[in-house]
């Protein structure tokens, strides 16, 4: 028999914050995939991809906190397999305000991101997700830049507050910007 105390701890789950980033090859979600579920875990939500020919992302995981010490330990042993994590317990998420969709094209230069960054942390604006990247420009071949970042507005900023100080930016620093 089961003592209610042993019980209720295996119905308790931790959320686990993982990187990962490894040599990019096939296989390797999978292994990683299958380390979480041998130790009931369940996969949340995540952000890989493939840049410079390493495999890197971000995932959270929902395990029962009688198999963390077990996980945590198994996934160390995925070094020897060609794959990095590293992982940290966090909190659930908490439910977020309406996002904001910022999405920025420009002629590729230096401090970019630098600018837009203290833009958003001076105004205390939670970067949710940020993807970027470079590609030529179709006629000119120019090489240009494209960032979309995903924002939570803290309570009383609003978007069109926020809009009115990326345009001032956006003309210094010769990109488009839209919020959506």
């Amino acid at each position: 028999m089961v003592s209610a105390l042993a019980e209720g701890n295996h119905l308790m789950n931790e959320n686990l914050v993982m990187t990962v980033i490894g040599d990019d090859r096939p296989g390797l979600v999978e292994m990683l995939a299958h380390t979480v579920s041998s130790h009931d875990g369940s996969w949340l939500e995540s952000r890989m991809a493939r840049l410079g020919g390493k495999f890197a992302g971000i995932l959270r995981v929902s395990i029962p906190a009688d198999s963390v010490d077990s996980l945590l330990e198994t996934l160390r042993g995925l070094d020897e397999k060609g794959l990095r994590v590293t992982s940290e317990r966090s909190i659930a998420p908490e439910p977020r305000p309406q996002p904001v969709r910022l999405e920025l094209v420009g002629s590729d230069h230096l401090g970019i991101v630098r600018d837009i960054s203290a833009l958003l942390t001076r105004q205390q604006i939670n970067v949710e997700e940020f993807t970027s990247d470079c590609e030529p420009a179709p006629m000119s071949g120019q090489q240009l830049f494209k960032a979309t970042v995903l924002l939570h507005l803290p309570v009383g900023l609003t978007a069109d507050e926020l809009r009115t100080s990326l345009e001032g930016l956006a003309t210094d620093l010769m990109v488009d910007i839209t919020l959506s």
